[in-house]
């Protein structure tokens, strides 16, 4: 296994690579700019990769993304962690349209239940971006981009089942008016699920539970955006994710949780050289857990309001100042009872961008730990017309969630809650190359993260410090009718007080996809290799490696249909990347999908 790892993965990134890119990426440096003039390591994910990949949820969707790693508590809305670069599961930043998404109470955000209907897009940057947009960006950035209106009416719907009486219904209506956009997208999803949890009172859920653990998600998303005048336009976002999911727990083991995401944005063009970006927003996060009647339910209601003012002025045609305010407040709203259940954050940043160099500054004042300032630098030096050679250095930090300075103690257990930690903090350095041909890019970076003042124990302390190497590449390659995907990582996450492997990383990923689009038809085949992994601090308990290969195909039964069938885990690998969780064995899924290749309207 690990000479078949280092093979593949020193050979891919000089094999094939990434193409047919989308023109613009905003999430890098907040201000639309070109993938080719990019200095960043990123990848981004249409709405075409969405639907060609079949796959259910957003978890399964970035298994295999170069630089990510995807751990899973189980099936269906059960927990799914997401490393970037092999930092923590809480020091990646998740954006839904600009708007600041994540558990104020666990400091982490819930990717399980984003459903795929209303996602016309994602960015994923890899790399610290805390000058930017402060706390939570350690590893990296996740955007998500829901639905926009287009400009004529184009609607597309789905229906599908699969095993374990799993059903998916999906519809989108998308158009434009005159100087009115509009879309809308509901999905309702519903599976029995599998046993998660294994059963154990040593570990993993505690207890002996084995029965199905099932899932249901029924969400709605809308967007609204008016042209006001030609130099002044105004965008809204809803998106409403209601979802009840079973878990095995010796306490309470059902879930219901509701998420409602507003964002509210609007551009204004002050002159040619300058426009004017303002950003509302607010994420709400509402969980109630049950199941026991002997025991009391557990409510827990966050918010995070933000607000967001960002200039940007070109100076020349390929220089730009990005200078901006960003305003958070984050609440909390709980039968448990925190010493503090809100807090304040005012964030100030300035960049200055040119084909060559970036530099950016932010200064962060919480009410909760005071200032904090990071910064971020990359030189960019063009090999050759298609080769741009990459380094860049950046800071970033992690501010505390409330769970970890005011979560209380109970029944005579001491708090967990410290209320004197310190923010975690980060530094990063990375070398990187990549590269653009008519048939294929590629990249490949290498990169040391170095994390002081984690937090970790219990009650929970600044204890830990991180240091990871590693790098991370990819390569896309499209011709004729046939496509070929290789994403490769290699990590070395170490715990620097002990010599330990951080828990729950892999040091070795790869992903392969090939594919034939020969119209009416499409088939892929795709593997996702993984290595060990150890579960706890200690590593005294080992994860073995494994290997899946999914199938995908589709046909095109006329230009208003096509039918859809996938396999996942063919070979129905039994494996686990939490320790006595389980994830799904062999999995069938069938649908039917509606999407005329003409709009209603002409």
């Amino acid at each position: 296994m690990r000479l078949i790892f280092l093979i593949l993965t020193l050979l891919s990134p000089t094999l094939l690579a990434q193409t047919t890119l989308p023109e613009v990426v905003v999430t890098a440096t907040r201000s639309p700019q070109s993938t080719a003039a990019s200095m960043a390591s990123v990848t981004i994910i249409t709405r075409q990769e969405i639907l060609q990949s079949q796959v259910s949820t957003l978890p399964e969707l970035l298994q295999g993304v170069s630089g990510l790693d995807v751990v899973s508590s189980g099936s269906y809305g059960q927990p799914s962690s997401i490393f970037i670069r092999g930092t923590g599961a809480n020091h990646v930043l998740l954006l839904v349209d600009g708007v600041k998404v994540g558990s104020a109470s666990l400091g982490l955000s819930l990717f399980e239940q984003l459903p795929l209907a209303h996602i016309e897009r994602i960015e994923i940057v890899r790399g610290p971006r805390a000058s930017l947009y402060g706390s939570e960006a350690i590893g990296g950035v996740i955007q998500i981009f829901t639905h926009k209106g287009k400009t004529t009416p184009t609607m597309t719907a789905s229906v599908g089942m699969g095993n374990q009486a799993t059903y998916q219904a999906t519809a989108t209506l998308t158009g434009a008016a005159k100087k009115t956009r509009y879309a809308l997208s509901a999905e309702h999803f519903q599976s029995d699920g599998i046993n998660s949890c294994r059963g154990s009172l040593e570990g993993g859920c505690f207890t002996l539970e084995p029965d199905e653990d099932s899932y249901q998600n029924t969400s709605v998303g809308l967007q609204l955006g008016q042209d006001l005048t030609d130099r002044l336009s105004v965008d809204g976002q809803f998106l409403r994710i209601d979802s009840q999911a079973d878990y095995d727990s010796p306490g309470n083991n059902q879930a219901d949780f509701t998420q409602q995401i507003i964002g509210l944005q609007s551009t204004m063009i002050m002159n040619d050289q300058w426009d004017l970006n303002m950003n509302v927003g607010e994420d709400q996060e509402e969980q109630t857990h049950s199941g026991h009647s002997q025991l009391p339910n557990d409510h827990y209601n966050t918010k995070r309001r933000s607000l967001s003012v960002q200039n940007n002025f070109s100076t020349q045609a390929d220089r730009m100042w990005n200078i901006g305010y960003d305003y958070q407040e984050d609440t909390i709203e709980s039968n448990v009872a925190y010493t503090v259940d809100s807090r304040t954050n005012h964030g100030y940043f300035i960049q200055y961008q040119s084909p060559s160099i970036l530099l950016g500054i932010r200064q962060d004042d919480n009410e909760q730990f005071g200032q904090q300032i990071t910064y971020n630098s990359t030189l960019s030096y063009p090999i050759t017309a298609s080769t741009k050679l990459s380094v860049s250095y950046g800071t970033a930090f992690k501010a505390p969630t409330f769970n970890e300075l005011y979560y209380p103690g109970f029944e005579g257990y001491p708090g967990y809650g410290n209320p004197h930690l310190k923010p975690e903090e980060a530094s990063s350095l990375e070398v990187g190359l990549k590269g653009r041909q008519p048939d294929y890019d590629w990249s490949l970076h290498l990169f040391r993260t170095q994390i002081e003042n984690a937090i970790g124990g219990y009650p929970a302390e600044n204890i830990d410090e991180a240091e990871i190497t590693g790098m991370d590449g990819f390569v896309d390659w499209q011709k004729n009718n046939w496509e070929f995907k290789a994403n490769a990582t290699w990590l070395n996450p170490e715990n620097k007080l002990t010599g330990k492997r951080l828990p729950r990383r892999a040091e070795r990923t790869l992903f392969l996809e090939i594919a034939e689009n020969r119209k009416p038809m499409r088939f892929a085949i795709n593997t996702l290799l993984q290595s060990d992994r150890y579960d706890d601090v200690a590593n005294t308990r080992q994860l073995d490696g494994y290997f899946l290969i999914n199938l995908a195909g589709e046909y095109q039964l006329n230009p208003y249909w096509s039918l859809k069938a996938r396999v996942g885990n063919l070979f129905d690998k039994d494996y686990e990347t939490a320790a006595f969780y389980h994830n799904p064995g062999r999995s069938f899924f069938i649908s039917l999908h509606y999407q005329p290749k003409t709009p209603l309207v002409q």
